[in-house]
């Protein structure tokens, strides 16, 4: 028998070499296999795609708060800005009131008013126009030369006098005056009484301004205009000589609208427009108010009303064309329309004489104002003011008990 050879491969390769190349790759490929299922481990995978959407969950969700929280913020930060702005808005409003206010002072005090030529003003050198005087209110009696007795009436009774009347205005800031303009002929009979009764009793307010029945409305608004300009006030008040006042009343009711820019108190009415000539109140520009029978707009009457700082101020700035109707009350009236201005009806300021406004003191709602609608004042007011004071006063302490 011969000897074993080796087997070989077709292509010369012995078995052995073969084999041992198998077994070579089989670890090879085992290896490489451990390898892939280490870098694509489905745990790990699982691990790392929940971490990867946690991550931008997390990076995608606080971008979608964040936008909210900040749209909220802008409108948050909006409606901040708006209320800022209407606060402004309202301190400016209030700080043009101010300087309008400051206007009308410094015009008073350039002789503004010199239009109405009053030598008499001149001449009598009255109280220089300097830094206004704070006070409550300030109240004007209209009154003419050929009423001393009522003026005697009303300073006997509801009217404190000298060394009352300055404590009024020290303690109480209620500065209370006669207001009376100049003679067609200044410097004449009737302006030198006027100045004796001044010199006696110190309680007037004289006007640039010409006296007449028909210079009503003309009087008023120099009257405004020259107690802006003087007084630094919250109200000015315009009264007629033949009405009895209750000051206390007057200041407690005052006091409830003291907080408030642009109010008109009184005894609102709205009276037909007469005109027919030749008749009391005949308005010559009735055919202004439409048809005959037609009334007037509502307005206070005459008697007495009372105007805010800033309608006051408001006629002296405007005083050269606010037109002036026949009767002083329309005219004041009309000054108002179409402004915002609350009109404030209150019936205490339109009481009647006794019996009227004696039932309401007893019943506890003393009258601020009381007279006679027949006669527009209080009829023959002086014979009778001392009767309505006594039988309708409040008490000629109550305005020093009275906390304004």
């Amino acid at each position: 028998m011969g000897l074993i050879r080796p087997h070989k491969t077709g292509n010369g390769v012995s078995t052995r070499w073969v084999s041992l190349f198998c077994i070579a790759s089989f670890f090879l490929g085992v290896l490489v296999v451990n390898r892939f299922w280490d870098a694509t481990d489905p745990v790990k995978m699982d691990e790392e795609a929940s971490s990867l959407t946690q991550h931008q969950s997390g990076d995608v969700h606080p971008l979608v708060n964040c936008d909210k929280k900040e749209v909220s913020d802008q409108v948050g930060d909006i409606l901040s800005q708006v209320s800022q702005t209407h606060d402004v808005i309202l301190t400016l409003d209030k700080t043009i009131s101010s300087l309008e206010v400051q206007l009308a002072a410094a015009r008073a005090a350039k002789g503004d008013n010199s239009e109405e030529g009053s030598p008499v003003v001149t001449r009598q050198g009255t109280e220089q126009f300097k830094e206004r005087q704070k006070v409550f209110f300030v109240m004007g009696i209209m009154t003419a030369f050929s009423s001393r007795k009522r003026r005697d009436s009303i300073r006997d009774t509801w009217m404190p006098q000298g060394e009352e009347l300055k404590r009024l205005e020290k303690e109480k800031g209620i500065i209370i005056r006669f207001v009376i303009g100049h003679s067609a002929s200044p410097g004449g009979v009737l302006d030198r009484a006027i100045d004796a009764e001044e010199t006696q009793h110190k309680d007037f307010l004289r006007l640039n301004h010409v006296e007449g029945y028909h210079e009503l409305s003309s009087k008023t608004q120099i009257y405004f205009s020259t107690a802006v300009a003087k007084w630094d006030a919250d109200f000015f008040i315009k009264v007629d000589d033949d009405v009895h006042i209750n000051l206390g009343m007057v200041g407690s009711t005052l006091m409830r609208h003291r907080s408030k820019s642009r109010v008109y108190i009184g005894c609102m009415k709205s009276g037909p427009v007469l005109a027919q000539k030749g008749v009391r109140y005949h308005e010559p520009e009735y055919w202004k108010f439409g048809e005959d029978g037609n009334k007037y707009f509502r307005h206070a009457t005459g008697q007495i009303y009372v105007l805010s700082k800033d309608l006051a101020t408001y006629i002296s700035v405007n005083k050269h064309i606010l037109h002036r109707y026949a009767n002083e009350d329309v005219s004041l009236g009309s000054w108002f329309i179409g402004l915002d201005v609350e009109h404030i009806d209150d019936r205490s300021f339109c009481c009647g004489t006794p019996p009227d406004c004696e039932w309401k003191a007893q019943a506890g709602n003393a009258c601020a104002a009381s007279f006679d609608w027949t006669c527009s004042g209080i009829c023959k007011s002086v014979e009778r003011m001392d009767e309505v004071h006594q039988r309708c006063g409040e008490g000629d302490d109550a305005i020093w008990h009275t906390s304004f």
